[in-house]
C-alpha cells in the first residue's frame, strides 16, 4: 500500500484557545494513538490533500520536527458543517508486525455478459473492510466480473486472498447484474460456454430471467 509523508510539528498545549489559533493559521490539529499515550501534533491543512481528498487509501508517516517518524493511517476526520474546511484528525499508530482493519476500496475488472445482453451492473459495495499486516494490505481489490450473466451476484468469497481476512458475512455482494429495458435472448451456444459452476461466488436469481 501506498504510503503519504505529513509533516508535522508536536503540540505542547491543547487548549480551546491554542487549538482555535492554530485553525487560524491554516493548521489542523490531530492526536495519535495506539503508541501509548496519545500524541498531539499539528500540520498544514494542505497537506492532507493527497489524503483526505481522493478515492484512495494510504498509510501515513508522521513526520515531526526533530526527526520522529510514526507510521499512521487514518482513523477519523471532522469536517466545519459550513466550509468543509478539516477541523480535527485522528491517526492510528501501526507496526509492521500487528494487523490493522482498514476499508479498501474495489475495482472492477472487465465487461459483465450479462451488461453485453443489456443488463444493468449495480453495487452494492464499493469498499470492503479488510484485516490484515500493514504489508499486505493492497491499494484496492480487483474483483473480475466478466463472468456475470443477468441475474448473477458477485460475493465477498470472489475475492478472498491469503493476505487479508474479509471482515464481511460470505454472502455479502460486492455488486450484482440487473435486468433492464434493453436486455436481449442469449443464445445457446454462449450460454454453454460457461457452465454454472464455473462461476464461483455467483448465483443466479430466477426472478431475473432472460426473456427472450
Amino acid at each position: 500500500m501506498k504510503s503519504i509523508t505529513i509533516n508535522g510539528s508536536k503540540r505542547e498545549s491543547v487548549g480551546k484557545k491554542e487549538t482555535k489559533a492554530l485553525r487560524n493559521a491554516g493548521k489542523v490539529p490531530c492526536v495519535v494513538y495506539g503508541g501509548g499515550e496519545p500524541l498531539h501534533f499539528s500540520a498544514d491543512e494542505i497537506a492532507f490533500k493527497d489524503l483526505v481528498y481522493t478515492a484512495d487509501v494510504h498509510t501515513v508517516v508522521i513526520a515531526l520536527e526533530g526527526g520522529d517518524k510514526i507510521d499512521a493511517v487514518l482513523q477519523d476526520i471532522q469536517f466545519h458543517p459550513v466550509t468543509d474546511a478539516i477541523l480535527h484528525m485522528d491517526f492510528y499508530q501501526i507496526y509492521d508486525d500487528k494487523e490493522i482493519t482498514m476499508e479498501i476500496p474495489v475495482h472492477t475488472k472487465g465487461t459483465a455478459r450479462g451488461v453485453k445482453n443489456g443488463g444493468v451492473l449495480r453495487y452494492n459495495l464499493r469498499r470492503l473492510k479488510v484485516r490484515g499486516l500493514p504489508g499486505n494490505l493492497p491499494d484496492f481489490i480487483e474483483a473480475d466480473v466478466t463472468p456475470l450473466k443477468i441475474g448473477n451476484k458477485l460475493y465477498v468469497t470472489a475475492v478472498a486472498s491469503d493476505d487479508y481476512t474479509i471482515n464481511h458475512p460470505d454472502n455479502t455482494v460486492i455488486c450484482q447484474v440487473k435486468t433492464s429495458r434493453n436486455i436481449v435472448a442469449e443464445d445457446e451456444e454462449d450460454e454453454d460456454a460457461v457452465a454454472a459452476d464455473e462461476v464461483p461466488a455467483t448465483e443466479v436469481d430466477d426472478s431475473a430471467a432472460v426473456k427472450e
